[in-house]
């Protein structure tokens, strides 16, 4: 069974930073790529980063620059360093894993900006 479960989230003033984790319930090896979607009030779930087995990470254009994903492997956690945070960044933050092709979601953790 594959559990991912976020904590980290909390409520930030404008150009604050916050860092998201993402723990695995065994190795995060196992996953062909790990990920932060995020979903705000009235929008449809967005890829925000994604890091692959390799290492290779990609992030969404609107948060290049500013945010950072990685890993421990030996912590079996993923990371989603957040900074210089807008309001537009105000969401659900939820984890992701793909592993033999199925999607594994975490339960999600809030992300607030105040202005």
């Amino acid at each position: 069974q594959v559990q991912l479960v976020e904590s980290g989230g909390g409520l930030v003033q404008s150009g604050g930073s916050l860092r998201l984790s993402c723990a695995a319930s065994g190795s995060i090896l196992r996953f062909n790529a790990m990920a932060w979607y995020r979903q705000a009030p009235g929008k449809q779930r967005e890829l925000v980063a994604e890091i692959l087995s390799g290492g290779d990470t990609s992030y969404a254009d609107s948060v290049k620059g500013r945010f950072t994903i990685s890993r421990d492997n030996a912590k079996n956690t993923v990371y989603l360093q957040m900074n210089s945070l807008k309001p537009e960044d105000a969401a659900v933050y939820y984890c992701n894993g793909d592993f033999r092709s199925t999607m594994f979601w975490g339960q999600g953790t809030q992300v607030t900006v105040s202005s």
